[in-house]
This record gives C-alpha cells, structure tokens and sequence, in this order.
C-alpha cells in the first residue's frame, strides 16, 4: 500500500524543510512512503527547498492559483503516481507528522473512505476567542448542510483513500475545506474523525487577509456548493417560504375586505401578489435545479469511470 504525503505551498522556504523533518518514514500497513508539494506559484525558493530536502514530487504551478486548485492538483498528481491513501497537510508546520500513523489507520482497516484530523479548537494558542467561536459556528454551518458530525470544518489535516481522491471534484478557487465535506457526505463516503494536536504557528494565515473577508468567500462556497448538491430542498423552502407568507398577507387582505375595512388596503394585496410570484418562481427554479443537478450526478459518474480507466492505463504502462 502506498501513501503519498501532499503539501500544497506558496512561499513556505522558510518553514518547509522543518515540517518536512517532522514526517513519519515508516507506518504499519504502509509499504512505501512518498511526499509531494504543489508550489503554488511561489515567488521565493519553495521548490528548490523540497527538492534538497529530498521530496519525490514537485509539481509547479506557474502562478497562484488558491489554495483550492493546489488541493485538487495534488490528488491528482497523487493519483496518477500510484497513491492508495493521499495525506494533506500544511507547510507551515501546524499539524504534527507523529499524528499521521493515528490519521490513516481507519483507512488502512478498511472503515473510512475520508479521515478529518480535528485541532481541539479551544486549545489552539494562535486562534484569538473572536477566531474560535467563528470556527464553532462554521463548523455548526456546514454539519447542517452537510448531516455529518464534524468537529473542524476548516482543518486541512486529512487523509484520503483511492477512491474518496477520485470523486472528489472541488470547484471553488478559494478553499477546499468546507466544500469536500460537503461533497463526501451527498456522496455516500465514510468520513471519520480522529482528534489531533497543533504546533504554535507565528505567522498570519496567507488564505484570507481579514476575518470579514474569510466569511464573505465562506458563505459564497457553502451557498454554491449546497445548491449544487441539493437545490431541491434549497429552492423548494425558499418558494414555499414566499408562498406562505404572500398567502397569510392575502388573507389578511381578504378578511378586511369582506368586513368592509379592505379600504387603503391596496399595498397589502400587491405585496401578497409579488410574494406569491416569486415564490412560484423559486419553485419552477428549483424543479429546474434539481432536473440539472440529476444531469450532474451523470456527468460525475462518467468522469469518475474515466479517471479510472486513465488511472488503469498509467499502471500499466
């Protein structure tokens, strides 16, 4: 069985090669132990670092293209250089590579497909108190849109089996983190928890420069991806909320009118009838949505069966 250590990077010269040091070289169940970084588009000495400390795989992007690309690049390039199980973690040194032996193992025995290292946020020393509560309530976020137990939504600490790295298809340009849970729960893969420890990290986050801005682009992935999963039940709520609401309003209009009090009542009727409009509208949307969503499981299918022939043909070749 193999395993491939992938680390995206962008300018990480400084703390890669100690990160690097970190990473286990032997696993049981493991029979052999390679690490990849994505460079994404650094501009300092990233690549020759990993490449002096002796990482098998270098894979240069030629500009920034965002943490979630990085991500994706990296299964991909993992995939196709025969990983069995992929490991994500950070350059920065955050996670500590003595916990990947514990973060593999439900994959190794055959029980999950995706295994999440969960920080003990409350105990994490860089997180200021404002940081923390939003990770608890990102974290609340997307364990309602997504019907799964995460503990850390936003953790970059995961392990992937074959199978999971081949389904996957992360179409955010920002961050991978929210969307993959999502995705790996509508797709019927077990997902397990396993609680890790951090070490302190100095340096700001390079993923957002401010914590309004972090939740802007966060709300835009989970709106996007959650109708893209389930527009149905989106939509549907959405149109029979507008519906209900116009219907009441028209009520209350009817109710004044046939006691004879309906007079200067006019914008109450309007209101009810554009309510109800819309809401009529978000229903056929969502009928729409989810005939294209159905198309989209299709599709996913075939490029699935396609990336496995692909896989097939480079093994042996």
């Amino acid at each position: 069985m193999k395993l491939i250590i992938q680390i995206p990077c962008l300018n990480e010269a400084e703390t890669l090669g100690a990160m690097l040091q970190s990473l286990p070289r032997q696993i049981d169940g493991i029979d052999i132990i390679e690490t990849l970084v994505i460079d994404d588009g650094s501009t300092d000495n990233t690549s020759e670092v990993a490449r002096a400390q002796g990482v098998h795989h270098v894979v240069r992007l030629t500009k920034c293209k965002g943490l979630a690309v990085a991500f994706h690049t990296g299964l991909d390039a993992c995939l196709k250089r025969g990983a069995d199980i992929i490991v994500n973690t950070d350059a920065d040194g955050q996670y500590k590579g003595e916990d990947i032996p514990r973060l593999v193992r439900p994959i190794v025995e055959g029980r999950a497909d995706i295994v999440i290292g969960n920080r003990d946020i409350e105990n994490v020393r860089q997180f200021s108190f404002l940081k923390k509560r939003l990770q608890r309530i990102g974290t609340w976020v997307v364990r309602q849109l997504s019907g799964s137990e995460v503990e850390d939504a936003t953790t970059g600490f995961r392990a992937y089996n074959r199978e999971a790295a081949l389904r996957l298809n992360i179409i955010s340009e920002y961050t991978y983190t929210l969307e993959s849970i999502i995705q790996a729960e509508h797709k019927g893969l077990a997902v397990e928890h396993v609680t890790v420890s951090t070490n302190f990290v100095t340096r700001p986050s390079r993923l957002f420069k401010s914590i309004p801005e972090y939740i802007h682009r966060s709300v835009i992935t989970l709106v996007r991806v959650y109708s893209m999963f389930n527009p149905f039940r989106l939509f549907m709520s959405t149109g029979f909320t507008f519906v209900f609401f116009g219907f009441l309003i028209g009520c209350r209009f009817l109710f004044y009118y046939l006691t004879g009090e309906g007079t200067g009542m006019i914008q109450s009727l309007i209101l009810a009838a554009v309510l109800m409009i819309v809401g009529f509208q978000v229903l056929v949307i969502g009928i729409i949505s989810d005939l294209i969503s159905a198309n989209r499981r299709l599709i996913e299918d075939a490029l699935l069966r396609i990336k496995k022939i692909e896989l097939y043909s480079n093994e042996n070749h």
